[in-house]
């Protein structure tokens, strides 16, 4: 797995002004919101975790392990990463929806 700087960067560009920071970790990024994993950046693609309150992107999105063994998420479609509105909204019910870190 590896992930460009430049897609980690134009992508917290986008989520602006949610609450989000990238950490370097197994060869890709982590996306975290409200200092929960969210998503992650591998292989030049960004899978963000799936989660009852975003069923309704479930059939609108691919879905894909982001590495082999890892559960499937939902891949950000190039068009979803350049609409700033839809993919704030569907990091936000992410982050809205996962337990708060330990």
């Amino acid at each position: 797995m590896s992930a460009g700087q430049d897609l980690v960067d134009r992508l917290l560009i986008q989520l602006a002004p949610l609450h989000v920071r990238a950490r370097a970790m197994f060869g890709g990024h982590c996306i975290y919101c409200d200092d929960k994993v969210v998503a992650l950046v591998c292989d030049e693609q960004v899978f963000v975790k799936p989660a009852a309150s975003t069923s309704e992107w479930h059939g609108r999105l691919e879905s894909a392990s982001p590495y082999p063994g890892a559960k499937p998420c939902l891949v950000a479609s190039d068009t979803l990463l350049q609409d700033r509105r839809r993919l704030r909204a569907l990091v936000q019910a992410t982050a809205d929806a996962l337990p708060k870190p330990k």
